[in-house]
């Protein structure tokens, strides 16, 4: 647990979404998950757009409750909406849906990046 600052946010990233794409739901148990989103959270400052969308991605695919991990993201993708691309903007909407995370201020940011870009 006490590993994650070792790696950068990308690392962290990737970590967290290749368990899940080659895991799949399988990986919903292994506690080692909640470690990676501890560490997720730590440095979710030095997470670029695409590595906080797949990073939400990777825990509502695998159906695990990282609720704290999920409102650091749902802050930080808040500030710097306007990095996310069309398809980050859409994997994060997902991700939160599926996780079951409220998430209506960061919705509402998305939607109205989404139509100003129209």
């Amino acid at each position: 647990e006490s590993d994650g600052h070792r790696f950068e946010a990308r690392n962290l990233a990737t970590a967290a979404h290749r368990v899940v794409k080659f895991g799949g739901r399988r990986v919903r148990s292994d506690r080692r998950l909640e470690a990676l989103a501890k560490a997720c959270r730590a440095r979710i400052d030095e997470f670029n757009s695409q590595g906080m969308a797949n990073t939400v991605w990777a825990f509502a695919t695998a159906g695990v409750a990282a609720r704290t991990l999920f409102e650091a993201i749902a802050t930080e993708a808040l500030r710097r909406i306007n990095e996310f691309n069309s398809q980050e903007m859409a994997n994060t909407v997902w991700a939160f849906a599926t996780a079951g995370v409220a998430a209506r201020t960061l919705f509402q940011a998305i939607a109205s990046e989404a139509l100003r870009r129209m």
